[in-house]
């Protein structure tokens, strides 16, 4: 880690004579960040319980004693982070821009190690831009949600950072946006677990086109996206090995709105979406065929509702609300199996309040979270769930950062 540190403040120092002599100028930036956190039970959850989902089902011992009913908790400073923004020379007509921003996080058990936030560049002419390299996925977009925990409203609300070709074109009030993007840190789930390859081999990015209306405080806008996977290029029937062609093609919609003046921020998006376990939502897809040769597969995406409203108030002290509410839709084929994210889930339901003291330069805030999970029993016939039971989780969030 001393060695990332060292290159990045020796790219920081290289930046600031580089900008004195080749029209260059930039702006570096940060945040130390803590994070306390409080369960009453276990959950599905990433990093070690700070990027948090759902309460994980009952599971039973030999007496009858829930194994999953343990309260957990922590203290961490793995969201720590370091920016640089950089304004270039024109290229032609275009403004030139560009962004490297890292944290601490890490990755599966590499926690408090450098890991790539963002990192792109960026070509203006005015009305058309185009962007090249990682930031936040399109769904997650320009309205989230304004909230203490660190998973930002997912699995309600997409939430990814991916490599991406971004084109966007303004007019007037009307924004325009068109995308082809990859996986890197967060990925599609499949019959090997979650893996990058199944987009790599689909050799068919994920496609997304949004448009969005900007005028005085309000902001309002739609989108469809579409991600074509390839589960497997092999199989195995009786020890022999065989070479498949499978695909699943998944297409989702999104709607959003957001309300912005200097005290009120009113935030709401809904999504009908099929097989988006790659920005951190359940769902899949299911086996609906099988060649009884070859061991080819078909498969039936599952679809999934999921909304949320979020609302604050204030400047220096800010009270907030949250609501979630997810559907498990089932697919539109009979299945026999499910590949995916929470695919025993029917509903999820979250409601969150905190309240934060926000000064230049700090803020520090507490969050109540209560989420709830109905498990149950998959319906072959259409994929949904039937006998279902509620498990819930109380999550208390506490967090300093100091901002730079």
């Amino acid at each position: 880690m001393r060695k990332y540190l060292f290159l990045f403040t020796f790219l920081l120092l290289s930046a600031k004579s580089f900008a004195q002599d080749k029209d260059f100028n930039y702006k570096f930036y940060g945040q130390i960040r803590t994070d306390f956190y409080y369960n009453s039970r276990a959950n599905e959850e990433t990093v070690d319980g700070l990027f948090y989902m759902y309460p994980k089902d009952k599971v039973y011992d030999a007496t009858g004693k829930d194994l999953n009913a343990t309260a957990n908790g922590s203290f961490y400073t793995l969201y720590t982070r370091l920016g640089i923004d950089v304004q270039g020379p024109r290229l032609g007509r275009a403004k030139t821009s560009a962004k490297v921003e890292m944290d601490f996080r890490g990755s599966g058990t590499t926690f408090s190690t450098v890991r790539l936030r963002h990192a792109y560049l960026n070509l203006d002419w005015g009305k058309p831009s185009l962007l090249l390299g990682q930031t936040w996925h399109p769904l997650y977009g320009d309205v989230a949600p304004q909230i203490l925990n660190l998973n930002m409203g997912a699995p309600f609300q997409p939430f990814s950072r991916a490599p991406q070709i971004r084109f966007r074109y303004k007019a007037g009030d009307i924004q325009l946006t068109g995308a082809a993007i990859w996986q890197s840190q967060y990925l599609s789930q499949g019959p090997d677990g979650k893996s990058q390859k199944y987009i790599k081999e689909s050799c068919i990015p994920e496609i997304y086109i949004g448009a969005d209306d900007k005028r005085s405080n309000w902001r309002v806008g739609a989108c469809i996206e579409m991600i074509s996977v390839k589960p497997r290029t092999q199989s195995v029937v009786e020890d022999e090995v065989y070479k498949v062609d499978e695909r699943v093609t998944a297409l989702s919609y999104e709607v959003h709105m957001k309300y912005t003046s200097p005290l009120w921020y009113v935030a709401a998006k809904s999504i009908l979406g099929s097989n988006l376990t790659q920005v951190s939502m359940l769902g899949g897809y299911g086996v609906k065929s099988t060649d009884a040769r070859t061991g080819e597969q078909e498969y039936s995406p599952n679809r999934n509702s999921s909304s949320w409203l979020n609302i604050a108030y204030g400047k220096k002290w800010k009270p907030a609300v949250f609501l979630g509410y997810m559907k498990n839709l089932g697919t539109s084929d009979e299945i026999s199996k499910m590949y995916g994210t929470g695919t025993n889930v029917d509903q999820l339901v979250s409601t969150s309040a905190e309240l934060t003291y926000n000064v230049p330069h700090w803020k520090l805030g507490v969050e109540y979270n209560l989420t709830s999970a109905w498990y149950g029993s998959m319906k072959s016939s259409n994929g949904k769930i039937i006998d279902t039971h509620s498990v819930s989780n109380n999550r208390l969030v506490a967090t300093v950062l100091f901002m730079f």
